[in-house]
């Protein structure tokens, strides 16, 4: 299953960076993707943390919110970036994720560090992730939790195989 979720992902993906859809680079393309699915079997490469099929179509609400919370993050940042008074209270501070699993708290990190004002230093093993923050606003926002909410939600979707 992942394997073949693996293929159609890389297929649909060269597809929409293409742009050329003549028989000879479709065929060459599709050989491709065959070529690196076969070498991630090959490799042992395919589980549930590099294939994350379990998370299923709840991934695609979540990343439409992590979307709008970029466009929202950017908009912030970019108004203390052009105002005269450059109000920031750069700061580290630590926030205990709520995935479970180690895909949960990758998602929850890289999300944060996608947020601009936001950037995750570290994630230990047992959960405690230290984020650097802009603003006292980006700290709250962490703090507060949604995103947090919302990667915990999405981890526990999952079925592992």
């Amino acid at each position: 299953m992942r394997t073949f979720a693996l293929l159609i992902a890389l297929i649909l993906i060269w597809l929409l960076w293409s742009g050329l859809y003549t028989p000879l680079i479709m065929s060459l393309g599709v050989a491709s993707c065959l070529l690196v699915v076969w070498l991630a079997r090959q490799f042992q490469s395919i589980d549930h943390e590099s294939v994350p099929v379990h998370l299923g179509l709840s991934v695609l609400t979540y990343w439409a919110w992590l979307l709008k919370e970029i466009v929202v993050s950017s908009i912030q940042v970019s108004r203390i970036i052009l105002s005269p008074k450059l109000q920031i209270q750069p700061q580290f501070i630590t926030v205990k994720s709520r995935a479970r699993s180690d895909v949960g708290q990758v998602i929850f990190g890289n999300s944060i560090t996608l947020t601009p004002g936001t950037m995750t230093s570290s994630i230990s093993e047992s959960g405690d992730v230290t984020v650097h923050a802009l603003t006292q606003d980006g700290a709250d926002g962490v703090l507060q939790g949604s995103m947090n909410l919302k990667v915990a939600l999405l981890d526990r979707s999952e079925k592992h195989a």
